[in-house]
């Protein structure tokens, strides 16, 4: 296998934090197009939108032509779809909702092939380059990287654990699932998820392992690299769109000339 994208855009880089953002509109067009942006990588979540084996397929092929790193998010730790998504081309992939580092040994697992884990064998298909990739079974385990995602307090807690776990390459919090487990859905700015989120980074970097996060601006990414996390993504395409159309409207409703109170929207 060639060297894994993502571990050297995002994970082996000590000069600086790696910045990127995340997939939501199941779009080539959209993923080609943020891939030209100058991201260092771009989650593809296949939990959180609605997309299939066939969808990610084509947006990783659009990934493919442009400087930014996949990363592809399961819909869940299940080792069937983590096989699919492996064959389909993902060569680093987010494992969601894991609570236990029993949790994360079961996740690399689905990912290797035997003897070093249970990913089914087949000789045919977009991971191997079609059966053209020179020693793919033999190489494949060693060119995955995982990342494993921590989403409630009991996970931060365990966070040691888990880091230790053989073939855990990174971690990474969901800040917006933290906030909820703590009694503060959607305010992940308050004091209290802000102390976890911080103390996750602290433990992570006491573990030796890269830690990543999501922000919805700059303004919050810049404050989750000075807790300490090695890599963010910013936003989404679609919160992107969505909010600079809002703004856009906004600014044309409030153009000169027009009536007191009146709005495009």
């Amino acid at each position: 296998m060639t060297a894994n994208a993502f571990k050297a855009a995002a994970l082996d880089r000590p000069a600086r934090p790696a910045i990127g953002s995340w997939l939501m509109s199941a779009s080539a067009a959209v993923a080609e197009a943020m891939g030209h942006c100058g991201f260092d990588f771009i989650v593809v979540d296949m939990e959180h939108s609605p997309l299939h084996i066939g969808d990610t397929i084509e947006l990783l092929r659009a990934l493919a032509g442009t400087p930014a790193a996949p990363l592809v998010r399961l819909a869940s730790s299940d080792p069937v779809r983590v096989k699919q998504v492996l064959d389909a081309g993902a060569s680093s992939v987010m494992f969601p909702f894991i609570q236990t580092a029993e949790q994360a040994r079961a996740a690399v697992s689905y990912t290797r092939y035997p003897p070093a884990g249970i990913r089914g064998v087949a000789a045919m298909h977009r991971g191997s380059r079609y059966g053209h990739a020179p020693d793919y079974l033999r190489t494949a385990n060693e060119g995955i990287t995982v990342v494993i995602q921590l989403e409630t307090p009991e996970a931060i807690e365990r966070l040691g654990q888990i880091a230790e776990v053989p073939g855990v390459d990174s971690l990474f919090v969901g800040p917006g699932d933290l906030a909820a487990a703590l009694g503060h859905i959607g305010d992940i700015g308050n004091e209290t998820v802000q102390r976890l989120i911080a103390r996750a980074a602290t433990l992570a970097r006491a573990a030796g392992k890269p830690i990543g996060i999501v922000g919805g601006n700059p303004q919050m990414v810049r404050r989750f690299l000075d807790y300490g996390y090695t890599w963010s993504a910013v936003s989404s395409d679609l919160a992107m769109l969505t909010g600079r159309a809002a703004e856009w409207l906004q600014t044309l409703a409030q153009r000169p000339g027009a009536p007191a109170g009146s709005t495009l929207y």
